[in-house]
């Protein structure tokens, strides 16, 4: 079982995240989402990273090189994602410090950054703690006709300790077989655990769900991820919160969360959408 929280109650910073994430206690969260901005919003200095790995160290990057040396081959390839990297590298060092031993992180990008992150995250999770590349794919936006139209996220999961991670299978909501002559009724009537490509709508723009903020991800999304690495009890924690999706998940499977934006728009939605589902919440200001 995942490691419990103490936290008796759902807290919302509107502040730095980086700041929040120091100021609190090591490996006391079970379940890290994170769907980080791919603009800022401010100018990153370039700079050699002061973050040191012990060369007895259990994280290793990719092929047993240390996370130093893969760092910097990476990040001479691209400098805006060196860029994007030298802000969002810290957070991620604070996430790995934050997590429970049974705990996971999702970190949710798009096709642009992903394959750069998954190779860094390699170093600084070590490659025997990557546990799944999900792939969220969905029909709705523009249709391109010079190139193959780009229909997906991608969401890269990382655990702290491959042998001590916790995955509840059975908690996860089932999804209908596409073939459902080819198996037996009683496996129709259940249905089937989702593999590693998600097929889901986006948030409509006429639905219940919507909240106007730009970036919102689905319920359902958020609902199989929490489902699945976290219990009743446990710890939910969001460093770019947005809507606060993650926050209404959480609270209607019975986890208590963390969520952390800098943005007062993000603040304003959350405020009225915990309201509106009597989700207890204190703000910090």
């Amino acid at each position: 079982m995942p490691a419990k929280s103490n936290a008796k109650s759902n807290d919302v910073y509107f502040a730095d995240n980086l700041s929040v994430l120091k100021s609190m206690p090591d490996e006391s969260v079970q379940l890290i989402y994170i769907d980080p901005p791919f603009n800022t919003g401010r100018k990153q200095t370039r700079g050699k990273s002061v973050t040191t790995r012990s060369e007895t160290g259990s994280r290793l990057g990719f092929k047993g090189q240390r996370y130093d040396i893969v760092r910097e081959t990476v990040l001479s390839y691209d400098d805006e994602f060196a860029d994007y990297w030298l802000f969002l590298e810290p957070r991620l060092i604070e996430a790995w410090r934050l997590l429970a031993k049974t705990g996971t992180l999702y970190l949710h990008l798009d096709y642009r950054e992903a394959h750069y992150a998954k190779v860094l995250l390699d170093g600084l999770f070590g490659r025997e703690n990557f546990l799944n590349e999900l792939i969220w794919a969905y029909d709705f936006g523009g249709k391109a006709k010079n190139r193959w139209p780009a229909k997906h996220d991608t969401i890269l999961v990382y655990v702290k300790d491959a042998d001590s991670y916790y995955f509840d299978s059975n908690a996860v909501d089932r999804e209908p077989y596409m073939a459902p002559g080819l198996v037996t009724p009683e496996k129709v009537a259940r249905g089937k655990l989702p593999t590693d490509v998600w097929w889901h709508t986006i948030v409509s723009p006429t639905g219940n769900e919507k909240t106007g903020y730009p970036t919102q991800k689905p319920i359902g999304i958020l609902r199989r991820i929490i489902q699945a690495s976290s219990a009743p009890g446990d710890l939910v924690l969001d460093f770019f919160a947005g809507s606060g999706t993650t926050g209404v998940v959480a609270a209607s499977l019975e986890r208590s969360f963390v969520l952390i934006d800098q943005n007062p728009e993000a603040i304003g939605v959350m405020r009225a959408r915990f309201a509106a589902a009597e989700v207890p919440v204190r703000f910090h200001e």
